[in-house]
């Protein structure tokens, strides 16, 4: 069994180009099955300043997992991958 900080504590890295796409921050959970359908992370690129925040947010569904280590999260994204990002002030 692995617990939600366990999986917090890992770098997440894409194998399709070996760049760190950040830390998981979430996991979005189907209720009804119990099963876990996406991570989501804060990716390397977000910029916070004390006015203006910006955050880049990667989701990256369960089935694009491909190993999870002791130290990282192995996952296969295509390169166009375009992560979700949301913005406020």
């Amino acid at each position: 069994m692995m617990k939600i900080s366990d999986l917090q504590s890992k770098d997440i890295v894409n194998m399709e180009n070996g760049k760190r796409l950040g830390n998981l921050t979430d996991l979005d959970i189907n209720l009804s099955t119990g099963q876990i359908d996406a991570i989501i992370i804060n990716g390397t690129g977000k910029m916070m300043s004390f006015f203006n925040r910006e955050t880049q947010e990667f989701v990256i569904p369960w089935s694009n997992i491909v190993k999870i280590g002791n130290d990282v999260i192995l996952v296969h994204l295509p390169e166009p991958y375009q992560p979700y990002s949301t913005g406020g002030s």
